[in-house]
């Protein structure tokens, strides 16, 4: 990976779920939706002065979302924080920057 540039996209695990989940209640607060369903399936990652993590995130039927969170370097002491998130993605809507 370029330094700065976009990660190949990988299949989500673990600590890539625990992201999302702790932003589920921003993505909900700026799409005005309740998700029954947030499950990350696949992400890209951006080294920056922490990491942005490019996420696409199942969010029921045929739907997704694209979520950009920003997680800080671990000597600030912040949690992650959704940037953006594009709504009414497909399971083959690729994940680029946003």
């Amino acid at each position: 990976m370029m330094c700065g540039g976009l990660s190949d996209a990988q299949n989500a695990h673990a600590e890539i779920q625990k992201i999302s989940d702790t932003v589920k209640p921003q993505a909900e607060q700026k799409t005005g939706n309740t998700y029954d369903v947030f499950v990350a399936k696949i992400y890209s990652s951006q080294v920056v002065a922490g990491t942005n993590y490019f996420i696409k995130v199942h969010v029921g039927g045929d739907d997704y979302v694209h979520i950009r969170v920003f997680q800080s370097l671990p000597h600030v002491g912040a949690g992650a924080e959704l940037t953006a998130i594009q709504v009414s993605k497909r399971l083959d809507d690729a994940i680029e920057y946003f």
